[in-house]
């Protein structure tokens, strides 16, 4: 199976090759903010097909005038400006598909210096021993000593800068074996605040609150950096520090992420998540911090891709399936369940069960057929849960057969609580 990966190694700079990063990333923004003003001028100003360009154009446009308006670009790789052409053509394109669609996609925005600075380079590249060679910046050190730096085709390199470091992603394509599907079976699970996975084996995961418990320094850190005068250099290091603190949360967060993912794509055949209406949850300005900290979509999109590498089935169960209200072993559905019961008690057959779990047994034990495909090859999107209906009438027809799971044969080896070593 032919896969797309990327590897992310951070490089150690000398000066020189620091100012030639520098360079080549605001050679990239310059690019794409001349672009974007053509582009923009084009859209407003015509009327048709004359308002529309490509990548391919400007670039051809941008090197005939190199020579006499900008001779200062020579110092940099070619593919940097490029690229980032490339990138502004794939932004207007969504541009244009969401007002033909409908949705809210803005226009593009202009690219400020010092505020995500990275450029993308193809070409020759090699890795060496604890080195990387890259396009006109030569060889590069490397933090990192790995044996096998990658196994496959290099496609591009795409090099960022972060808080004043300088991180190198190496896109690699590469075959790897069939993969097998795992041994352990289906599991259900119900994404949360207090805790950030609950398994319908019982088994959870501890929200490590990445944003949460560095709130305070974090305002302290803010708050450093408006006293300083515009300008100073005390202003850029304490720029430098606040943006320390940004990166070490965004590594903590997507360090549990990988590590909850992987885990469930190795050890489970199919594993059931809902579809979560993110967007929607974030509009509760009460809630919508320590939603954003727990990272809902970045969880679904890591697990989507881990099920096709590891050979496991992603089912998506629709947002309109309720499954914090419904019974685990009745199928009976409350009508309203407020945020604030964490325990789930059933009064039709008396369940009493955190409510988490019990979420997390509705979702494994959902059974629609198979309908159309969604969100990828080996992702399924159920049907609306028509099938839940009927169960509800079985149930009350028949209460001593229960059509769903029942909790003690779920819950086989009792509940494990497995904390996250960061």
């Amino acid at each position: 199976m032919l896969v797309t990966k990327a590897y992310r190694y951070e490089l150690d700079p000398n000066n020189r090759q620091r100012t030639h990063l520098h360079q080549h990333a605001g050679v990239a923004r310059f690019a794409y903010n001349w672009g974007l003003e053509q582009r923009i001028r084009l859209f407003k100003d015509n009327q048709g097909t004359d308002r529309f360009t490509d990548a391919m154009k400007q670039h051809r446009l941008l090197n005939s005038l190199k020579e006499s308006q900008f001779p200062w670009m020579y110092q940099c790789s070619k593919c940097a400006p490029q690229e980032a052409l490339r990138d502004l053509h794939t932004a207007f394109q969504n541009f244009y598909r969401g007002l033909k669609t409908g949705r809210k996609v803005g226009i593009p925005r202009f690219k400020r210096k010092g505020v995500r600075d990275s450029f993308r380079l193809t070409g020759n590249i090699r890795f060496r021993k604890r080195a990387i060679q890259l396009p006109r910046l030569g060889v590069i050190r490397i933090k990192e000593r790995r044996r096998s730096y990658y196994k496959g085709r290099i496609l591009s390199v795409t090099v960022r800068r972060r808080a004043d470091r300088w991180f190198v992603s190496v896109t690699v394509e590469e075959e790897i074996p069939d993969p097998e599907t795992p041994a352990g079976g289906a599991v259900g699970v119900d994404l949360g605040v207090k805790t950030l996975a609950t398994l319908s084996n019982g088994t959870t995961f501890t929200n490590p609150r990445a944003l949460g418990r560095r709130l305070r320094k974090l305002k302290c850190l803010s708050k450093s950096l408006s006293r300083k005068r515009l300008g100073s250099k005390n202003r850029e290091k304490a720029k430098i520090r606040l943006a320390k603190m940004h990166l070490r949360i965004f590594n903590i967060r997507q360090d549990t992420l990988h590590k909850v993912t992987a885990r469930l794509a190795k050890n489970h055949s199919k594993i059931v998540i809902e579809d979560l209406n993110v967007s929607g949850m974030l509009r509760n300005r009460r809630l919508a911090r320590v939603i954003a900290d727990v990272g809902f979509y970045e969880f679904r999109r890591q697990v989507e891709y881990k099920c096709k590498w590891y050979g496991s089935e992603l089912v998506v169960v629709p947002r309109t399936f309720p499954s914090s209200k419904l019974c685990s072993r009745c199928a009976h559905k409350k009508k309203e369940l407020s945020l604030s019961e964490r325990e789930y008690h059933c009064k039709a057959c008396g369940l009493r069960i955190g409510r988490d779990l019990n979420a997390a047994l509705n979702l494994v034990a959902v059974s629609l057929p198979e309908t159309e495909n969604a969100c990828g090859e080996d992702v399924r999107l159920l049907a609306s849960p028509s099938g839940v209906a009927m169960k509800q009438a079985s149930a009350k027809q028949e209460p001593n057969i229960s059509p769903r799971l029942n909790v003690k044969d779920c819950l086989g080896f009792g509940k494990r609580h497995v904390p996250l070593r960061l």
